[in-house]
């Protein structure tokens, strides 16, 4: 294991994340789909989940080319899942793998940028319903099986407008500041047992969501997936063992 612990600078070994099991939402592409590759890379059997399954077989197909351990997918709408498919999912998870190690909270939508009186209603409840219920009963889910874990980590992701308000970022905005005080609940309720609960800020990154809330910006000159990983993998790996209820900021200023 690296000495390193400097979230930012974490080195992870190639065997940083052996034998552990660790499911990822929104795997399909962007940085879920590289914290996979990451996660895998390092030793881990990946559970991936997301909505399209063409992007999530694909992705099990660049995993398996790395000769990493066999990834899981599992297809699932958070938009239209109800509380027993997570609980489902969570019983074929223990019944599969007999544990979950870790679990990157990742998938989210973007919606739409207006002004704060012109959202719509129906708009404001999808976003709700991505971005805050299916994370809450997706987490509620697991917390349990995670628990069984002697070493745990459930990350969520975060934003920048999930610590500070911006004008025309709305709905995405105040479920960012949820997932927030979610994460750090869950900590405060967990934190004498074995399971950690962080959020991760990745800051201007070069996704399709970036693209689409920035549509004028240059995306060569932001960070790829790739460049933050460092972040995702310290959360994951032993080295953030007694580390929880933070939120991490990929790219400090």
């Amino acid at each position: 294991m690296s000495t390193e612990t400097s979230p930012q600078h974490f080195q992870a070994a190639s065997d940083e994340l052996q034998n552990k099991v660790i499911l990822v939402t929104g795997a399909g592409d962007g940085i879920g789909r590289q914290a996979a590759l990451s996660f895998a890379q390092c030793g881990a059997t990946v559970i991936l989940l997301g909505r399209t399954v063409k992007k999530l077989e694909a992705v099990y197909d660049e995993i398996e080319a790395l000769g990493a351990p066999q990834p899981a997918i599992i297809p699932l709408d958070l938009k239209g899942a109800t509380q027993q498919n997570y609980l489902d999912m969570a019983a074929t998870i223990e019944n599969q793998f007999g544990r979950l190690d870790g679990a990157l909270l990742n998938a989210a939508h973007l919606g739409v940028l207006s002004q704060y009186v012109q959202i719509e209603e129906d708009l404001w409840d999808q976003l709700m319903q991505v971005n805050v219920k299916s994370q809450f009963l997706l987490s509620q889910a697991l917390v349990p099986l995670m628990l069984k874990s002697d070493h745990a980590s459930l990350v969520f992701t975060s934003s920048s407008v999930g610590k500070k308000g911006r004008a025309y970022w709305g709905g995405y905005s105040v479920s960012k500041f949820a997932i927030e005080g979610m994460s750090q609940v869950i900590a405060d309720e967990f934190d004498k047992t074995g399971l950690r609960s962080n959020c991760i800020n990745p800051g201007a990154t070069r996704t399709l969501m970036r693209a689409t809330a920035y549509p004028g910006e240059d995306p060569k000159t932001l960070k790829t997936p790739l460049d933050i990983m460092p972040n995702y993998l310290y959360l994951m790996s032993d080295a953030s063992i007694g580390v929880t209820g933070t939120s991490l900021d990929a790219q400090p200023k």
